[in-house]
């Protein structure tokens, strides 16, 4: 495991990428922010993170097609994700595991620290 991951934070709320950004620093890791799934496109075009906390719900393309782009490229496919949405219940978790999903995080019940904690088992 990279001793000061980088991970790409794809959200549109500024207030909830700005928290996951100040938490994921805390635990030390560096973060980088994408409004939207054509922001992180451009940033996976420019730095490789080590793990993507992607939000589902995004203005324009949806989580489901940047994870669809992602897949599509070798190099990006690898790249462990977590989900952070408000729309956990309404997934089935088995068909993401396929795009790379490790977790699937409900943001109106998630708690502090279970970011990090899944953002650190991803990386495993």
């Amino acid at each position: 495991m990279t001793k000061n991951p980088l991970v790409l934070i794809v959200e549109d709320d500024d207030w909830m990428a700005q928290q996951h950004q100040r938490s994921l620093e805390a635990a030390g890791m560096r973060t980088k922010i994408a409004s939207h799934a054509l922001a992180a496109i451009d940033a996976l075009d420019a730095v490789r993170p080590d793990v993507i906390v992607l939000d589902v719900l995004l203005p324009g393309p949806n989580a489901f097609t940047l994870l669809h782009e992602m897949h599509s490229h070798a190099d990006l496919a690898g790249i462990p994700v977590v989900l952070c949405t408000n729309s956990a219940d309404q997934l089935v978790k088995e068909d993401l595991k396929a795009y790379g999903v490790r977790r699937v995080l409900d943001k109106t019940k998630m708690q502090p620290k279970e970011l990090e904690a899944a953002v650190r088992k991803a990386l495993l």
